[in-house]
C-alpha cells in the first residue's frame, strides 16, 4: 500500500467523526404537522396561582432549504379553542383579550431556521418568523428541538408571548394580578412529505 492509500480509510474515520452519526438534511424537506399529536399549551402566572390551559392546532406544515436556512408555510391555532379548567376565566379571555370572534385564528409563519436539522437523532435550532395574533404581525424568533426518527419528526417550542406589549387588555383587577406574558409550549410531531 502507498501512503495515499493508507490514510484514505483514516480519512474516511475523520469525515464520519466530524459529520457525526446523524447526516444533515442538505434537500428542501416538506413537514405535514399532525393537528392529533400536537399540543399547544399556555401557562399564566398571578400572584395566588398560576393558569394553565390550552389551543388546537387547525393545521399547520413547514418546509425549508437546509442549505440557506429559507422556510416557509404556517401553524394555524384555533384562536377560540383556548381552554384553562374555568368557563367563566375562558370566557373573559375570549371575550376582552384575544377576542376570538373577531380574531379567529393564531398564525406562524416561518421564514428562517438557524441551524441545522438532522435526520436521525437530535436537533436545535432556532425558528424564525411572524407571529399573527390579535390582528397584528410580531417578528419572533424561537428556539426549537427536534428529535428525527425514521422521517418522522417531534419538536418542542417554547417560547413568551408578551400580550400586553403587543396591545391585548391586560386581565388584572384590583385584587388579581396576572403577569403580562404568557408562555407557551408547543409540542408536536411531523411527517416528511
Amino acid at each position: 500500500m502507498t501512503g495515499s492509500t493508507r490514510t484514505f480509510p483514516y480519512f474516511l474515520f475523520l469525515a464520519a467523526l466530524t459529520l457525526g452519526a446523524s447526516p444533515v438534511i442538505t434537500r428542501e424537506t416538506v413537514l405535514q404537522i399532525d393537528p392529533a399529536q400536537t399540543k399547544v399549551e399556555f401557562t399564566l402566572g398571578d400572584v395566588l396561582h398560576t393558569v394553565r390551559g390550552e389551543f388546537h392546532l387547525k393545521r399547520g406544515d413547514i418546509h425549508f432549504d437546509p442549505a440557506t436556512g429559507a422556510a416557509g408555510g404556517e401553524l394555524v391555532v384555533d384562536a377560540a379553542s383556548g381552554a384553562s379548567g374555568s368557563d367563566a376565566r375562558d370566557s373573559r379571555m375570549h371575550k376582552n383579550i384575544l377576542e376570538s370572534d373577531r380574531y379567529p385564528e393564531i398564525v406562524f409563519r416561518p421564514d428562517r431556521i438557524d441551524g441545522k436539522v438532522v435526520s436521525e437523532g437530535p436537533s436545535h435550532v432556532q425558528l424564525h418568523g411572524i407571529f399573527s395574533i390579535h390582528g397584528a404581525d410580531h417578528e419572533i424568533s424561537v428556539p426549537v428541538e427536534v428529535q428525527a426518527s425514521g422521517g418522522q419528526y417531534a419538536a418542542t417550542a417554547k417560547f413568551a408571548v408578551p400580550y400586553v406589549k403587543w396591545g391585548m387588555k391586560n386581565p388584572s383587577t384590583l385584587i388579581l394580578r396576572v403577569s403580562q406574558q404568557v408562555d407557551i409550549a408547543i409540542h408536536t410531531v411531523a411527517k416528511a412529505r
